[in-house]
């Protein structure tokens, strides 16, 4: 028996997949996959840990992801916990089981990785949609994100990877195929060019689907491209985290209120069935009243209608982390408001 618990993000979801393939001839074997995007998720996945030994007594269970990177000494500690292994590691997973170690923790500078785990998957168990990685690491500093230290610098995938991989999933009967990365957008030497690639070099590809896009970083090849292909779906999902301006200065976002708005009126006359939806952070540091009033403006003078919503949650060695905070009662209560005026998405 293997199984993989997956927490976070899409290319967690990718890497899990790599993982159940790698590791199917592996027995008695649990592999955690975790994020560290909140403290809220550090929790989590360790409570998850516990319940995982209650129920596996003889399991051996591996920590791995973005947590176990930040913050490996306290899983190191949990006795529920056979190995933990870094992000770096996690993609030579197999030596480090099949050699008998005496170490409990590998975990290696992140920034001294220049490379990813270039394992071409076959499918993904119980999905329709595949997720292809495009890129890794990030090299932005928002002031409220721990990510790029445990994922480290920005590295892209080779194109002619990405399209191999492409081709086999869409050999394998899949419909859909999303792009996803750390920072997907800052793919070098260029997003719209790879997405071009893509579309060019398989036209069977049925959808193209993109995972959280950084309106920032949308340029007008970008938009020519969603008006050519019909194949590209027309729902996108932007990192927007704020409607107000100030705000996003103080998360050290690269856009404002207006850019967005800007770059929704452009996809829709692009597609004019174009849908989107967006994440945003509600109680970030110092937001007033008036600048939460700003983000439920931008929602609906962008047309945003598919929601993901999280109340502020402080990550210790964060900036953010260190400004005034509002307090956590009122977080709650403008994220379940935020919620209201769209439809919410978990995924």
């Amino acid at each position: 028996m293997i199984k993989v618990i997956t927490f976070g993000c899409r290319i967690n979801s990718y890497e899990s997949e790599v993982l159940k393939e790698k590791l199917q001839n592996f027995d008695n074997l649990i592999i955690v996959n975790t994020c560290a995007v909140t403290a809220e998720a550090e929790r989590q996945c360790r409570q998850m840990i516990r319940k995982l030994r209650r129920e596996n007594p003889q399991a051996r269970i591996i920590i791995t992801g973005c947590a176990a990177q930040v913050s490996s000494a306290k899983f190191a500690q949990m006795p529920e916990v056979d190995l933990v292994l870094g992000n770096k590691e996690k993609s030579e997973i197999e030596k480090y089981l099949s050699t008998p170690l005496t170490e409990k923790t590998i975990v290696g500078d992140i920034f001294d990785y220049d490379g990813y785990d270039n394992y071409l998957i076959t499918g993904f168990e119980g999905r329709q949609r595949a997720f292809v990685q495009i890129q890794q690491g990030c090299n932005h500093r928002c002031t409220y994100c721990i990510v790029p230290y445990a994922r480290g610098a920005n590295r892209s995938v080779p194109a002619e990877e990405i399209i191999k991989q492409i081709h086999t999933l869409v050999d394998q009967g899949f419909a859909e195929i999303c792009l996803t990365g750390v920072d997907a957008c800052s793919y070098k030497p260029s997003f719209s060019g790879l997405v071009k690639q893509i579309l060019q070099q398989v036209p069977n590809l049925p959808a193209l689907q993109f995972g959280s896009l950084d309106p920032a970083a949308i340029d007008s090849e970008f938009i020519e491209l969603v008006k050519k292909y019909t194949n590209i779906t027309p729902h996108f999902h932007f990192s927007i985290q704020s409607g107000d301006n100030m705000i996003l200065k103080r998360m050290k976002r690269r856009h404002t209120r207006e850019d967005v708005i800007r770059l929704t009126k452009e996809l829709r006359r692009a597609r004019p069935e174009a849908t989107f939806g967006a994440d945003f952070i509600c109680g970030f540091p110092t937001e007033t009243d008036e600048q939460f009033n700003n983000t439920i403006k931008l929602v609906h003078e962008a047309g945003i209608n598919k929601l993901h919503v999280f109340p502020y949650s402080e990550r210790p060695g964060t900036p953010a982390a260190k400004m005034p905070q509002v307090p956590v009662e009122i977080r709650k209560e403008r994220a379940r408001i935020l919620r209201q005026q769209g439809e919410v998405i978990d995924d």
